[in-house]
């Protein structure tokens, strides 16, 4: 590793950082979050950063400490004369909040993008944003890596039959398109109903489905009501099977009863999000070496883009 390079590593993605180091030919510097009684968090370096490119790995996945603790060690690592500060985010939180939808409601993603830059960030550096567009709430540079890196060759490692790339909702589509795109093959969209987050009221295809291995794409999957909800009424339609691939785990409430009890063949999510619970349908995996490599280029001022396939 480059003497003037130090990564660290949050709580949440210390497990994920200690992989990423260890693939960029390192290891994680030390770093001190201390928590006080009421739950006040307290961040220190315990090495010297001054003149140093520090990569700072954190998710900023719920609990909201997670964003808190990254603030914090952003706002140590620019106190401590850090050269150069890139805040790593495997899962860039709040980014489902990328709009007013309705009236009197926050921007989250906006106001994150705000809040890492007034810290110190002078660099962000993420994965499969819930929107491409989320890059220009930041002024600071966005390196946005994509997980279909990952994804594709476990896609064609399959050797799926009669292949057919399948968006959860209308939103999904552009990136079902450039996998069905990538794969030469065909493309279904989900048209769902929903009165409040989380809960679907009805779901159907836009599509053929009948006689097809699926494959639902989408960023991120939180309860899996809707994936779940989509691969049930697909198998029913005539499928032959329903897989689903997801960047981000969230895997809250439900999460994975509605998995095991649904009619998913699996689901192949990355490790942005550390696993909660185990489950004989979920597969995870990881996307250290991308970040390792991508990190690498951005420090010698190297093109990224050889990295992306879709």
């Amino acid at each position: 590793m480059e003497s003037n390079v130090r990564l660290f590593g949050g709580t949440s993605s210390k497990a994920l950082a200690e992989k990423i180091a260890a693939a960029y030919g390192s290891t994680l510097g030390n770093v001190n979050c201390i928590r006080f009684s009421d739950g006040e968090v307290q961040v220190s370096f315990e090495e010297s950063v001054r003149g140093q490119s520090v990569f700072l790995i954190q998710s900023t996945d719920p609990p909201a400490e997670n964003l808190m603790e990254l603030l914090l060690m952003i706002d140590a690592a620019k106190r401590a004369s850090a050269k150069e500060i890139i805040a790593v985010l495997p899962y860039f939180g709040y980014a489902r909040q990328d709009r007013k939808d309705q009236p009197r409601v926050a921007i989250g993603s906006k106001l994150v993008a705000d809040m890492l830059a007034v810290a110190g960030a002078t660099r962000v550096m993420t994965m499969d944003l819930h929107a491409d567009q989320i890059q220009g709430f930041f002024n600071v540079p966005v390196d946005h890596l994509y997980a279909s890196t990952i994804f594709m060759p476990y896609i064609q490692s399959l050797n799926l039959d009669n292949l057919t790339i399948a968006a959860p909702d209308m939103g999904g589509s552009k990136r079902a398109n450039a996998y069905a795109k990538y794969l030469k093959c065909d493309i279904v969209i989900c048209y769902k109903q929903r009165t409040k987050a989380n809960v679907v009221d009805n779901i159907t295809a836009i599509g053929d489905i009948e006689g097809k291995n699926v494959i639902l794409i989408d960023d991120l999957i939180d309860t899996g009501g809707t994936l779940c909800k989509a691969a049930d009424m697909m198998m029913e339609k005539g499928a032959l099977s329903v897989r689903a691939i997801c960047t981000h785990g969230l895997l809250s409430g439900k999460a994975h009863e509605n998995i095991e009890n649904s009619k998913l063949t699996e689901l192949i999510i990355t490790d942005t999000i550390p696993a909660k619970k185990q489950s004989s349908k979920i597969r995870a995996l990881s996307v250290a070496d991308l970040f390792a490599m991508v990190i690498k280029n951005v420090h010698s001022n190297e093109s990224i883009s050889s990295h992306f396939i879709v």
